[in-house]
């Protein structure tokens, strides 16, 4: 199903992308609507599927998980992005990943406590039956870093 969304629907978007907890009120009054009325399209966005979900973004060092690595995987055979994801989303130290051009099929994120727990990451990665090898990187330091909030 493709969710069909218009002017407003793209405002109350902008909304929730940033500050998902905002209530109902004060994202009317941002987009000159009722409460009541931003919760009926909110409600139509989540059931045509244009609001797949809500969810935290946690800091990583919060937990702990101060080493960052980047992981490529190179399936045996062809592989789908929804099979990627169905395999790479069961993974909680995974933070990004991404379906790419190239010899890799996908390039991972993941986040770690230390070296140990990060060879155990990529272990589990490599599990997945179709996973026929990984490369990976471990990051050093942050140069640029302006997605992160």
């Amino acid at each position: 199903m493709t969710a069909q969304v218009d002017a407003l629907d793209r405002a109350i978007l902008g909304c929730l992308l940033r500050n998902a907890r905002s209530t109902y009120a004060v994202i009317g009054q941002e987009v000159g609507l009722t409460a009541p009325a931003v919760k009926r399209r909110v409600d139509r966005l989540i059931d045509e599927g244009a609001i797949r979900g809500f969810t935290a973004f946690v800091d990583p060092a919060v937990l702990g998980w101060t080493t960052e690595a980047y992981v490529q995987l190179f399936w045996k055979g062809t592989v789908s992005p929804l099979e990627l994801r169905r395999s790479l989303e069961k993974v909680p130290e995974v933070v990004s990943a991404c379906n790419v051009s190239g010899a890799a099929d996908a390039l991972v994120q993941v986040v770690a406590v230390d070296i140990p727990h990060l060879e155990s990451v990529i272990e589990r990665l490599r599990e997945e039956p179709k996973v026929d090898r990984t490369e990976s990187v471990i990051v050093l330091s942050r140069l640029i870093d302006r997605v992160r909030t």
